[in-house]
């Protein structure tokens, strides 16, 4: 039976191979058909590039061909597939270049949102991080109207890459996922630490595109206007005092400098190293918006250090702990500071918007619980209302929230990390008693000193002891 259900995927997938929607891949080179001078098909299925075919003549010639080239994948069994070659899998087809789907695709003017529009929308679903929010609709917006309107005038607008310094949970990733979310167009989020020099254990800085033509389903003149989001971007700075080499550090910074400023890479397709078994696409990086972004713990000591270079005597002195309470120090980040930090000043040349977060009080945790159209508390309402159940919150519940997010000290993730404990109990007795009808959280069931308020249908309400 099993046999059977693979044989029918295995028949699907050969089916779409025939489509016209995706390029035939060489067997032998595993080259595209957009990439190669013409593709010859023969039966059972086989697509071989002229150039293969022609060393292959070769080879015969010379008696030392190796058969084993013409099987496709090691250890690869004709007789299990009815002669047919096995098909490059669906994550590594590569979509034909459709000139109608690009005009359908292409941007224009009218398409893109004014700064004032993203920030709106982006209003809706973050609290706080004006300036930030501001910035990045006006940097955004000008790169989409670099690329309607690059028609090869003399004048040519470069990149306005962005790099986001903020503490953890204020709010990096969430702003970069609704705003490409907003704008309809592919997003790549990656992970620095991840990233390692070309021939080391890990991935390649080639990766971060690569990942991105996945999320663009292959396509990669849609690819080519996408967005690369890399987090940490703090971990790849320059290590101090180390004998080792430094593979994950300012060689990766160097490895990137390419990316950002725009050029031609092969990347594979479906997967993150490249290997003879992969098919290989060119993707040029010139229009892709690449946003980094990082916590940068130790930076707000290398800023006081900075602020606080006057004298400390005189008329111009300043208090040395002046600084120390200060939780938005990192608003007054320079691009100095990043230097000394251990960002090379080639990367940051490459990326010219610096946009800082700023740390998130009690007051803007309260908001972030009542204000987003998808709030965490919204979404457990939802849940009980599925249940027929009204679920409420009283002030005090959202303060206690709040202060106890703080303590944490984790940003905004924190909320979710105190919903989830008390909320645990409520989710699970409620489903028991189908008479209940409403539930409202208070401040003494968050801080432990009391019961929620539980509401039969038809009577008053009561408050469960703990």
């Amino acid at each position: 039976m099993e046999d059977n259900n693979n044989r029918e995927e295995l028949e699907e997938v050969i089916n779409d191979e025939q489509s016209e929607e995706y390029e035939k891949v060489c067997l032998i080179c595993h080259r595209p058909e957009s990439k190669v001078d013409r593709m010859i098909t023969i039966p059972n299925g086989f697509c071989v590039c002229t150039d293969c075919l022609q060393r292959s003549f070769d080879s015969f010639d010379q008696g030392n061909i190796d058969y084993s080239q013409l099987m496709g994948y090691p250890g690869f069994n004709m007789m299990d597939f009815g002669n047919q070659v096995p098909p490059i899998p669906q994550k590594q087809r590569i979509k034909k270049h459709d000139k109608k789907k690009e005009e359908e695709f292409q941007l224009s003017m009218k398409d893109i949102p004014a700064p004032h529009k993203l920030k709106a929308s982006l209003d809706e679903y973050i609290v706080g991080q004006d300036y930030a929010k501001k910035a990045i609709s006006v940097a955004v917006y000008n790169h989409y109207k670099r690329i309607t309107s690059d028609k090869g005038d003399d004048i040519e607008i470069e990149k306005s890459n962005m790099l986001m310094v903020g503490p953890s949970g204020s709010g990096k990733t969430y702003i970069v996922k609704t705003l490409a979310r907003i704008l309809d167009v592919p997003l790549a989020i990656t992970d620095a630490t991840s990233l390692t020099e070309a021939g080391y254990i890990g991935d390649d800085i080639e990766s971060v595109v690569s990942k991105l033509l996945a999320e663009a389903d292959n396509d990669v003149e849609k690819a080519e206007r996408g967005i690369i989001f890399i987090d940490e971007i703090d971990k790849i700075a320059k290590k101090i005092n180390t004998s080792q080499r430094d593979v994950s550090g300012e060689s990766v910074q160097q490895g990137m400098l390419k990316l950002l400023e725009g050029a031609e890479v092969e990347v594979p397709v479906g997967a993150s190293s490249k290997n003879a078994m992969v098919p290989m696409v060119t993707v040029n990086t010139k229009n892709i918006l690449f946003i980094c972004a990082g916590a940068f713990p130790d930076l707000n000591n290398i800023i006081k250090e900075r602020l606080l270079k006057n004298s400390s005597m005189g008329f111009n002195s300043e208090l040395k702990n002046r600084y120390d309470n200060d939780k938005n120090l990192q608003k007054k980040v320079k691009v100095e500071d990043l230097r000394k930090f251990g960002m090379i000043p080639e990367f940051l040349g490459r990326l010219p918007v610096i946009v800082p977060l700023e740390s998130l009080t009690e007051e803007m945790l309260i908001k972030i619980l009542k204000e987003p159209r998808n709030a965490i508390l919204k979404q457990y309402q939802k849940l009980l209302e599925l249940d027929e159940v009204q679920l409420l919150f009283d002030e005090s519940a959202y303060r206690a929230i709040a202060q106890k997010a703080m303590e944490q000290d984790t940003g905004a993730r924190a909320l979710r990390a105190v919903i989830e404990e008390f909320m645990l109990d409520i989710m699970y007795e409620i489903p028991k008693d189908d008479n209940i009808g409403k539930v409202t959280i208070t401040g003494n069931y968050i801080n432990g000193t009391g019961g929620p308020q539980i509401e039969m249908r038809g009577c008053p309400a009561l408050e469960c002891k703990q």
